[in-house]
């Protein structure tokens, strides 16, 4: 099937209605009141909904994804509650997504002066990535077109407006890079050698 830009399949459209129409309002999946299953049965519809859906996925009650024909996730990763995402994300292994964030796909044009914005029209859409092994607080705004490298944070409420490397830890608005990870990692390492020299000289 054919709508517009979008190709599908019919039970991917009666997937989305199901999703869209009884299975967003269920309990989410932590909740006492049988979440397991709930998480199980979003599970098993999304899996016909999205263009690629890994094992042990996580969509959470009142996640929007656009048709999520387009969208691509990997193995142990999650959509948070209350989520928006564009319907064309990427994302990758082992994601952990908080509550209440929202991935913007456009914008709007600005650039002359001599007309009001709102006859401008819109940038154009641009496609979020989010890689591998990465940890999104809750409430973050994600400008268009941003792609979060694998191995990277980022902290509640920020504004992702730019791109940071491998393993940043990233946080507030405008938002900075607060640490690398991998330098952590390499301070770490250098106490226990430090510890393991003082052992040896007692010794």
């Amino acid at each position: 099937m054919r709508y517009k830009h979008l190709e599908f399949k019919f039970t991917q459209l009666l997937a989305l209605i199901l999703y869209k129409s009884i299975l967003t309002w269920l309990p989410g999946s932590y909740s006492p009141y049988g979440g397991k299953y709930m998480r199980r049965l979003r599970y098993l519809c999304c899996k016909n909904i999205f263009l690629e859906c890994g094992k042990n996925v996580n969509v959470e009650r009142r996640a929007k994804f656009g048709s999520g024909f387009r969208l691509k996730i990997g193995d142990n990763s999650s959509i948070g509650i209350n989520c928006y995402l564009p319907g064309d994300i990427e994302i990758g292994k082992d994601v952990m997504m908080g509550p209440n964030c929202y991935f913007l796909s456009a914008n709007h044009a600005f650039e002359r002066t001599d007309i009001p914005m709102r006859l401008q029209g819109g940038s154009g859409a641009r496609k979020a990535i989010i890689e591998d092994d990465v940890w999104i607080g809750r409430d973050v705004l994600f400008t268009p077109g941003r792609t979060v490298k694998k191995g990277s944070i980022v902290a509640a409420r920020c504004v992702l407006s730019k791109d940071f490397p491998e393993y940043s830890i990233i946080g507030g608005n405008p938002p900075r890079l607060i640490r690398n990870r991998k330098e952590i990692h390499l301070k770490v390492d250098k106490i226990k050698d430090n510890e393991l020299e003082k052992v040896d000289s007692n010794n």
